[in-house]
C-alpha cells in the first residue's frame, strides 16, 4: 500500500547519495540479476498455453511462494526510502501502515474460503458472483485506472530515481539529444520487468519475487544491523532518539495541541502556526489513523487484484491461508528494517559519529527524507552496499511486476474473455501478453509526466484513500450480509467514485500548481473547503456515504435470489462448505496467525514512547 511521505521522500534520493559503486558492489549486482535471469528462464521453460498457467501459475503455487510474492508486490523502492525517511523525520507514526499485517491475517480466515470456493480469476469476477455483471465491468475499469495512474506511475518514479541516485553521471547520446541516467533507468526496468511478466506470467512474478524478498530483507537487515553497530546498540538509539520518535502516536499530534481529540493546529505557507478546524488539519490524526487507514488496508489486502491474485494461485484453501498467513508475518519486516533505519540516521546525526552524515545533515534541511540512501554511502563497505542496492532494485521489480500482471489479467479476463467468450486458450494468453506489452507503453508514456510533474506525488498519496472505500464497501458487506443485491453494490460504488473522483478533480489543479492555483482556491469558498479537509477524513466520509447507499438502495429493491448467492456469504454457506473450510486449517495455522497477532500488539505496547 502506497504510504503518506513515501513518494515525497524518494524524490530526495537523487540529491542525497552521490556514492560511486566499486567492484565488489558490481558483483553482488550481477549476482542478483543472474539469478533473477536463471529463475525466469526456468519459468519459461515449464509454461504452459493457457490461461490457468499464465495468470495464476496453474494454480499450484506453494504457500511459501504465495506469502513472498504478497509481500515483494507490496513493497517498493519508493516504500523504503520513504518509510526510512519519514523514520528520520516523525519517528515510527508510519508503522501504523506497516502493523497492518493483521489484514492479511482478515484475508486469510475470512476472504480465502469464498475465493477458493468460488474459483474466480479476478476480484472483479467474483463481485459479478456475488452481485451481477455492472458491479463486475466498474470494478475493472475503476481498478485498472487506479493501477496506470498510481502504482505504474510510482514504480517508474522510483526506477528512475534509484539508477539517478546509483549512476548520477550516466548519460546516453542520441544524434546530440542528451539523455540522463533518470529516463535510462526508468526505461531500463520497465523493459526487463515487463520483458519477465510477460513471457512468463504469473508463474514467473511469483517465483521471482521469493528470489527478491531474501534479497530486499537481507540487504535491509545489513544496513539496519550495520547502523545499530556502528551506533552503539538498541539503547544508544532510543536515548539519542527520546520517547517521542518512538511513539506511535505522539508525532501525529503537532506541539501545542492539548488535547487528543485531534490535530487542530497547523503551518501556513511562511511556517506561521495557525489554529484550524479539526478537519482542514493536513498531519496524519489519530482519529483518520484508526479509521481510514484500517478500511485502505482492508480493500488492499484482502480485495486488491494487486495482491488477492498471488493467493488465487494455491491449488487450495489450506495453501492459500498459510501463503497469506506467511505474509503477514513477513509484513512485520519493514518496521525494523525500513523505519528503524530512519531513527538511526537521526540518531547517528546527533551523535555525530559519522561527520559525513553529520554534514548532510547540516547543509539540506530536507536530507532526512534520503536518509536510506545516505547510510546506504555513508555507513556501509563496498560489497555490502551492492547487496543493499540490489534490495532496492528487487523490491523496484517485484512491484512493477506485479502490477503489470494484475492489469494483464484484469484486462483480459475481465474485460476481452468477457468480449470474446469463445476465444481460445492460446488466443486469451496471447492478449494477456498483448496487454502486459501495452501497459509497458503506458509507462514509457508517463516517464515525461512522472519526472515533470513533482506535485503528482503529494497527489498519489491521497489516491487510495479516494477510491477504495467503495469497494471495501461493497466486498466487506457483500460476504457478512446477505441481503444487500446487485442494486445497492451498483450503486454504492457509482456515488463513491463520484464523490472520489470529484475530490481529485478539486486537489489536481492545487497539486499541480497550474495557472491561476499556485495559491490554491479562495479562502472559505466551497473548493477551498473540499480541497482542505483532510484526506483521511475525506475517505472516512466516502466510506459512510457508500455504505449508506448500498443499504438504502438494496432494502429499496427486491432481495437477492438465495440460489445465485449460495456459498458467497457467511449466511448462504453450505453445511459443505463449512466443512470442507474447517478440514483445511489445524493448529499450525492458527498458532503462527496467534504469533503474528503478539507481535503487532506487542509492537503497539513498546512503541508508545
Amino acid at each position: 500500500m502506497m504510504h503518506p511521505g513515501a513518494l515525497l521522500a524518494a524524490t530526495a534520493v537523487t540529491e542525497a547519495s552521490k556514492a560511486a559503486l566499486g567492484a565488489l558492489d558490481w558483483v553482488a549486482i550481477a549476482a542478483y540479476f543472474a539469478i533473477i535471469l536463471g529463475v525466469a528462464t526456468w519459468v519459461v521453460r515449464k509454461r504452459k498455453d493457457n490461461a490457468a498457467d499464465y495468470f495464476l501459475a496453474g494454480r499450484n503455487l506453494g504457500w511459501w511462494v504465495i506469502g513472498a510474492s504478497i509481500f515483494a508486490s507490496n513493497i517498493g523502492s519508493e516504500h523504503i526510502v520513504g518509510l526510512a525517511g519519514s523514520g528520520a523525520k516523525d519517528g515510527v507514526a508510519l508503522a501504523h501502515y506497516e502493523l497492518h499485517a493483521w489484514c492479511l491475517l482478515v484475508l486469510a480466515w475470512v476472504f480465502v474460503p469464498f475465493y477458493a470456493r468460488s474459483m474466480v480469476f479476478t476480484m472483479p469476477e467474483f463481485l459479478e458472483r456475488r452481485f451481477g455483471t455492472h458491479s463486475r465491468y466498474v470494478l475493472s475499469i475503476v481498478s485498472l485506472i487506479t493501477f496506470i495512474v498510481s502504482k505504474i506511475a510510482v514504480g517508474i518514479f522510483a526506477g528512475g530515481v534509484v539508477f539517478a541516485t546509483l549512476l548520477p553521471e550516466m548519460q546516453l547520446n542520441l544524434g546530440g539529444h542528451v539523455i540522463d541516467s533518470f529516463w535510462i533507468g526508468s526505461v531500463s526496468v520497465i523493459i526487463m520487468t515487463g520483458l519477465y511478466t510477460m513471457l512468463g506470467g504469473m508463474r514467473a512474478v511469483a517465483y521471482n519475487d521469493a528470489v527478491q524478498v531474501v534479497v530486499l530483507i537481507g540487504g535491509s537487515a545489513l544496513l539496519t544491523f550495520y547502523g545499530l553497530h556502528k551506533l552503539g546498540g538498541w539503547h544508544q538509539l532510543r536515548e539519542l532518539c527520546g520517547s517521542d520518535m518512538f511513539n506511535l502516536w505522539k508525532p501525529l499530534i503537532p506541539a501545542g495541541v492539548a488535547s487528543t481529540w485531534a490535530p487542530v493546529w497547523d503551518k501556513n505557507a511562511a511556517g506561521e502556526t495557525i489554529k484550524q478546524a479539526w478537519y482542514f488539519n493536513q498531519n496524519f490524526p489519530w482519529l483518520g489513523m484508526a479509521i481510514c487507514a484500517p478500511v485502505i488496508g482492508l480493500w488492499y489486502w484482502c480485495t486488491d487484484q494487486y495482491i488477492v491474485q498471488r493467493a488465487l494461485g494455491a491449488p487450495n484453501e489450506n495453501v492459500a491461508r498459510k501463503g497469506s498467513i506467511f505474509a503477514a508475518f513477513l509484513k512485520l519486516f519493514p518496521v525494523y528494517l525500513f523505519i528503524i533505519p530512519g531513527l538511526i540516521c537521526y540518531a547517528l546525526v546527533k551523535s555525530g559519529k559519522v561527520p559525513g552524515l553529520t554534514e548532510a545533515f547540516a547543509a539540506d534541511p530536507n536530507a532526512a527524507q534520503g536518509a536510506f540512501p545516505l547510510m546506504v554511502k555513508y555507513l556501509l563497505p563496498a560489497g555490502l552496499r551492492g547487496i543493499v542496492v540490489a534490495g532496492l532494485l528487487s523490491a523496484l521489480m517485484g512491484s512493477l511486476a506485479g502490477v503489470f500482471n494484475a492489469c494483464s489479467t484484469l484486462f483480459t479476463v475481465d474485460i476481452y474473455a468477457k468480449l470474446r467468450p469463445k476465444a481460445s486458450q492460446h488466443e486469451i494468453v496471447r492478449m494477456g501478453r498483448i496487454a502486459t506489452a501495452v501497459m509497458i507503453g503506458i509507462a514509457m508514456a508517463w516517464i515525461p509526466v512522472v519526472k515533470g510533474a513533482q506535485g503528482l506525488y503529494n497527489y498519489l498519496q491521497s489516491v487510495q484513500g479516494y477510491l477504495a472505500p467503495p469497494i471495501f464497501v461493497v466486498f466487506f458487506f457483500g460476504v457478512f450480509w446477505k441481503r444487500l443485491n446487485a442494486k445497492g453494490c451498483l450503486w454504492a460504488m457509482i456515488i463513491g467514485f463520484i464523490v472520489g473522483v470529484f475530490r481529485m478533480l478539486v486537489d489536481t489543479p492545487v497539486t499541480m500548481k497550474l495557472a491561476g492555483f499556485e495559491n490554491g482556491y479562495t479562502h472559505g469558498s466551497f473548493f477551498w473547503i473540499v480541497n482542505n479537509i483532510n484526506f483521511q477524513y475525506f475517505s472516512i466520509l466516502i466510506t459512510l456515504i457508500s455504505a449508506v447507499v448500498m443499504i438504502v438502495v438494496s432494502y429499496m429493491s427486491a432481495p437477492p435470489d438465495e440460489q445465485q448467492i449460495k456459498g458467497l456469504t457467511f449466511a448462504t454457506a453450505s453445511v459443505e462448505d463449512k466443512a470442507k473450510t474447517r478440514a483445511s486449517w489445524g493448529r499450525t495455522e492458527v498458532i503462527a496467525s496467534c504469533v503474528v497477532m503478539v507481535f503487532i500488539i506487542g509492537a503497539y505496547l513498546y512503541f508508545t514512547g
